[in-house]
């Protein structure tokens, strides 16, 4: 079997997955898609933390709870079935990058709802650990990056220039036709790092 990374851009309720394979220096985009981390696709699934922002205390624990348990049951299926379908097309997930925000460490549910700038981190981080989680119980090691350091950190790594990084993870998507997002580069080039690990 061909040994594959993945990478991951998680957004609130969603989050774009990209398979690679090959060898370092010339690597090929075998799958991607979007990943669905909320059964209902509305506001107050998507944005938890701000849903839970307006309710008691208590009540917004258990939505939380309940949007968490969810999310990470949608991300182990998601997972799973991305691992049958690569296995497939003869190929195994070795490594799986994730990219991440700011990475700071959040507080207690109150201290995040009393904040909107640690509302919005707490929604994306939700999501973010479902995938840690989903990762963990497929035994894929799974690495973390943040985002606005994944060039800087790429180009080093690789040893390909930031203006030829761009160029590459752009070609990628013609194999898949449109469309090929930011998300799906940034979570490709997150794949491509992960190869050298």
């Amino acid at each position: 079997m061909k040994g594959t990374t993945l990478g991951f851009r998680v957004h609130s309720g969603w989050a774009v997955a990209v398979a690679l394979c090959g060898p370092l220096d010339s690597p090929l985009a075998i799958d991607r898609r979007r990943i669905q981390l909320v059964k209902t696709f509305t506001y107050a699934y998507r944005q938890p933390y701000h849903t839970a922002e307006k309710m008691p205390r208590k009540d917004a624990a258990r939505f939380i709870s309940r949007v968490r348990s969810e999310a990470a049951r949608l991300a182990l299926s998601s997972l799973r079935s991305l691992q049958t379908d690569l296995a497939e097309q003869d190929c195994r997930i070795g490594r799986c990058a994730l990219l991440l925000a700011s990475g700071r460490a959040l507080p207690g549910l109150e201290q995040i709802l009393a904040s909107h700038a640690l509302i919005h981190t707490a929604d994306g981080e939700l999501f973010r650990n479902t995938l840690r989680v989903a990762c963990a119980r497929c035994r894929l090691p799974l690495e973390a990056v943040r985002e606005k350091e994944l060039f800087e950190i790429a180009s080093k790594t690789l040893g390909v220039s930031t203006v030829a990084l761009k160029r590459r993870i752009a070609a990628f998507g013609k194999s898949f036709g449109p469309p090929w997002s930011q998300d799906e580069k940034f979570a490709a080039l997150a794949a491509w790092l992960t190869l050298a690990s």
